[in-house]
């Protein structure tokens, strides 16, 4: 039986190389040939580009959407019909910034608070800087004031816009962070 499969296997291997030759290869690559003859391409032409036509912004002397003379304006407007909660922001507008009003609330920590010639001083930090605050002074990126200030916290108003986009007043408070060891 072992020495039927040795003959048998090469028997097939050389049936199979004999089928492989390239007799019927010529035929194939004669129809390929004339396929390709008779094959022609059709391409549909692009049609022409539209001419573009640049307009001229005659909008020159018109206010920048962008300025903050055009909020000023909207807030004049707004805050001249009544029951207009523009108007709380208006003032906020008019004045100097000062200098922790350019950080967010969450960052800063009160960590202490003092009495100076009788009025009540906070100790806010910042960065690792430290400030004193007094009442009527600004804090946070929402026009924050502060109205109170106790031992142990900092009040503040605040003047946000609602859902619907109306300014409204809002209380804010830092409180007084002790470190732990």
């Amino acid at each position: 039986m072992a020495r039927l499969h040795r003959i048998i296997w090469p028997l097939l291997a050389a049936l199979a190389l004999v089928g492989c030759t390239s007799e019927g290869e010529d035929d194939l690559r004669q129809w390929m040939a004339e396929q390709r003859r008779l094959t022609v391409p059709r391409v549909a032409p692009i049609s022409e580009p539209k001419q573009y036509v640049p307009l001229e912004y005659t909008e020159l002397t018109a206010t920048d959407p962008y300025s903050s003379l055009r909020l000023t304006q909207a807030l004049k407007r707004d805050s001249d019909s009544p029951n207009s909660s523009a108007a709380l922001l208006a003032p906020e507008l008019n004045r100097r910034k000062e200098p922790l009003e350019g950080h967010p609330l969450d960052i800063m920590t009160m960590v202490g608070s003092l009495e100076r010639k009788g009025q009540r001083v906070a100790l806010i930090k910042v960065d690792n800087l430290l400030y004193q605050i007094r009442e009527g002074n600004y804090l946070g990126q929402n026009y924050g004031r502060v109205m109170k200030i106790a031992e142990s916290e900092v009040t503040l108003r605040e003047i946000v816009q609602d859902a619907a986009g109306e300014w409204i007043e809002r209380s804010a408070a830092l409180q007084l962070q002790e470190k732990t060891r």
